[in-house]
């Protein structure tokens, strides 16, 4: 969430920039503002009701030694007094310090300069294009329609089991999903990464502290009985391994890379375009984190970049990268890259990862700080990335390797999986 001391001191900046999320922030601000206000002159006379309180209970002590008790006791009324106050005085400001932690959490983070304007996806920009788009025969088929062909994915019988949105591999559809996974965390690791095994639940206090709660609380899967959320993306849990933590300088950067099931309720997603692997409410994802020092943090977010670039070479897939703009972009993100790979089957872009820079958003909610060389508590930055998603990874592969002999598979994958063909 936002700093209050930026917002009081960036007022009119901060109005015009989440503008292009299209929020009016104004109103917002002013109240966020008004708010603190009130916090500091509360806690300012709770400070000196605080004190006087002290003050006289010394006083009373050195009166009733010397044996004036007149005095003592006149004093006691006033030290009563001055508690009843100062009761009321830390209610009150307990009720604004939550109106006001509530009020933040409704204001989303400032985006980047460099994010462009626009009311939705349509208005995002492409940065960058790589890969051929290979041609298809003419009885190419979708992913869905070879899945059943080759019986490597079953959707019936993850509908018979769940529901729809939960898909069951089978076989040489199982072993690739494995392959991908090792392969993934393998190029982590090799880039730097620690490979962390992280908890599938999330208290609300981790949901909250990554920004899922309470904006994406109607997309989370909800245990009611233990108040505990399914997570919808690594990121939860591994960023909030450090929260409340104070760093030394000296730790940072931090990258870590974790491999978990995500789930997502995905409410009101229906039609051809969430057929097969395109929408799930359950998936694989392997996900990196970096916590880092703030000026270094958007340096950070080119290498995650490039990074995800060179795992998307090997896999020779063609895709792009695209600028998200100010009405597509996340709630808690300053900027976001999203990377797309070409369903040529499908005749459209795929979504496959999304790679951001939180700046400071995340790491105020988290309380996550470092001690400078001056002995300086600051807040870190947070970025994450999917590297990769693996569903429609999977549909792009079975949909642009397809040949009339099988589904080739890519070589980089071939000493993961054990095979060369899917037939």
């Amino acid at each position: 969430m936002l700093v209050v001391q930026q917002i009081i001191a960036n007022k009119e900046a901060y109005i015009q920039a989440l503008a292009k999320r299209n929020f009016d922030a104004a109103p917002v601000l002013d109240q966020v503002i008004a708010l603190d206000e009130d916090r500091r002159a509360t806690q300012a006379k709770l400070d000196n009701t605080l004190a006087d309180s002290n003050k006289f209970s010394k006083e009373i002590g050195i009166l009733f030694k010397n044996g004036e008790q007149q005095k003592a006791n006149l004093l006691k009324e006033k030290t009563a007094q001055l508690k009843e106050v100062s009761k009321e005085l830390s209610n009150h400001l307990n009720d604004v310090q939550n109106k006001l932690s509530e009020l933040l959490y409704t204001i989303p983070n400032i985006p980047h300069p460099s994010v462009p304007n626009g009311q939705s996806d349509e208005d995002n920009e492409e940065v960058y294009q790589e890969g051929e788009i290979p041609k298809l025969e003419n009885e190419a088929l979708p992913h869905w329609e070879l899945a059943k062909k080759y019986d490597i994915i079953d959707f019936e019988l993850g509908v018979k089991i769940t529901g729809a949105g939960f898909p069951v591999y089978k076989g040489k559809g199982a072993r690739l999903q494995r392959a991908l996974i090792s392969y993934f965390l393998d190029k982590n690791t090799e880039a730097g990464y620690k490979e962390y095994q992280v908890p599938h639940l999330v208290n609300e206090a981790s949901g909250y502290g990554t920004g899922q709660l309470p904006d994406k609380e109607g997309q989370m899967y909800h245990v009611t009985g233990d108040d505990l959320y399914l997570i919808p993306t690594a990121e939860v849990p591994v960023t909030n391994m450090f929260r409340n933590d104070l760093l030394k300088e000296s730790d940072l950067p931090i990258g870590c890379t974790g491999y978990t099931p995500c789930f997502r309720r995905e409410a009101g997603s229906y039609g051809a375009h969430v057929r097969g692997l395109n929408r799930l409410h359950q998936f694989d994802k392997v996900e990196i984190v970096r916590i880092e020092k703030p000026e270094n943090s958007y340096e950070a977010l080119d290498g995650m970049v490039e990074h995800v670039k060179e795992i998307l070479r090997e896999l020779k897939l063609p895709y792009r990268i695209l600028r998200l703009c100010g009405g597509d972009i996340g709630f808690t993100a300053a900027l976001t890259y999203d990377f797309e790979v070409f369903s040529t089957a499908q005749d459209r872009w795929l979504e496959i990862s999304s790679v951001s820079n939180f700046e400071s958003y995340q790491a105020n909610r988290l309380k996550l700080r470092f001690k400078d060389k001056e002995g300086k508590k600051q807040l870190a930055h947070t970025l994450n990335g999917s590297s990769l998603a693996l569903p429609r990874v999977i549909a792009g592969i079975l949909e642009n390797y397809q040949t009339p002999k099988g589904i080739k598979v890519p070589e980089v994958l071939v000493p993961y999986c054990g095979f060369e063909w899917i037939d």
